[in-house]
């Protein structure tokens, strides 16, 4: 096949994804005149209409709808002869998609990948930051970074760190309500709950010698993680948070831990951890090293975590 038409059924595949051409050429790193020439020529090619277009919405014919399946196996072919060949000359390149949750990228990743495009300069990234699930299969993803506790699925999970939330509050909250001196006192607080991806209606507290359940009863309610950890630091109440994002701003004084002998843990005990989950299969050079990249940082984290809760 010549490779003007896989190009084409890229633009196609990537329109039909994004459901708008600006997205796709903002996905692809071209302009969306050239997306719209490259499907053009496909439509002519095939000698059929593919896009219903309106000055708002763009949506598959029927036509597109049976050719996109054959587009995304045409496509995956491509991908599995050029990561060979990657293997073989021990070079990455072609593009890296993947979703996160928001928290992720305020910093942390876009410092990673910043590290990696230097290091893999012919790689392209195309990154989704939110704190919905998506499941990276059915979103034509290399992965999908999660927080929380693994679930059991067709996926395939890559574990990136184990963390602990406990409770938090800035000082300016606790001086004006006080200090909860138990989990039952936490009923007369305001709490900040973070909703997304579920509504969680049980906090789970364990202590060296006690579990507790306690039903939260929220003040506010936030689907974005990014939104309860502002909260939190501007006074609204006390947050559920993980550890290695809110222990700096306890070491810089505008947080505090609320009743610290408790951490947060799912109902049969464990602590969360931040993983990805990617579908069946070899994972190629670039996807691969970018998780090995984000790995790395998670464990200079639980080192730099394990000093500071332990007093050093």
């Amino acid at each position: 096949m010549a490779l003007d038409m896989l190009g084409e059924l890229e633009a196609f595949a990537t329109v039909a994804r994004k459901r708008s051409f600006v997205a796709a050429a903002r996905t692809l790193g071209r302009s969306p005149s050239a997306l719209t020439r490259a499907v053009q020529a496909l439509e002519e090619s095939v000698g059929v209409k593919l896009f219903n277009r309106s000055s708002n919405a763009v949506s598959l014919t029927e036509a597109g709808e049976r050719l996109l399946p054959h587009a995304y196996k045409m496509l995956d072919l491509q991908r599995e002869a050029d990561e060979d060949l990657a293997g073989i000359s021990g070079q990455a390149y072609g593009w890296v998609r993947f979703s996160a949750p928001e928290f992720l990228g305020h910093g942390v990743l876009p410092r990673l990948i910043a590290q990696y495009a230097e290091r893999y300069p012919d790689v392209n990234v195309d990154g989704i930051f939110t704190d919905e699930t998506i499941d990276p299969a059915k979103s034509k993803l290399d992965f999908s970074i999660r927080g929380g506790y693994p679930q059991s699925s067709d996926l395939i999970g890559f574990p990136l760190w184990s963390y602990s939330r406990y409770l938090y509050a800035s000082p300016g909250y606790l001086e004006r309500r006080g200090v909860p001196d138990s989990i039952e006192a936490l009923e007369a607080h305001s709490l900040i709950l973070h909703t997304a991806p579920r509504i969680l209606k049980e906090w789970n507290f364990r202590s060296e010698t006690q579990a507790i359940s306690f039903r939260a009863d929220p003040k506010f309610r936030f689907n974005s993680g990014s939104a309860a950890f502002q909260a939190a630091l501007a006074g609204l109440g006390i947050a559920r948070l993980a550890d290695w994002l809110a222990e700096p701003e306890v070491e810089a004084g505008r947080l505090l831990r609320v009743c610290p002998e408790y951490r947060l843990t799912s109902s049969s005990g464990e602590s969360p951890q931040m993983h990805a989950v990617y579908p069946a299969g070899n994972l190629p050079l670039r996807v691969k090293s970018l998780l090995e990249m984000i790995r790395g940082f998670g464990e200079n984290l639980d080192r730099k975590h394990a000093v500071t809760l332990q007093g050093g």
